[in-house]
């Protein structure tokens, strides 16, 4: 089995990665840009084709993500 956690910094934290990206676009002619916020992806495989999303949530909060900054989201990816 296969996932995808997707990680981004809470919407009330300063995401100035995403602000210097949304400004290089809007002075690269984008003009309709209102906001960007930067995050990361992390694809994981498993060995088994069945895995505990309670041990899943369980690593992104204690070792993947900082969860007083980051939200995050787990998706399966069919393959």
């Amino acid at each position: 089995m296969k996932i995808r956690i997707n990680i981004v910094l809470k919407p009330s934290i300063l995401d100035p990665q995403g602000q210097a990206v949304a400004t290089s676009l809007v002075g690269q002619g984008f003009k309709n840009i209102k906001n960007v916020r930067q995050g990361k992806i992390l694809d994981i495989e498993f060995n088994s084709k069945e895995v505990d999303f309670n041990k899943i949530n369980e690593m992104c909060e204690g070792f993947l993500t900082n969860p007083l900054i980051e939200d995050y989201a787990i998706e399966e990816i069919n393959t």
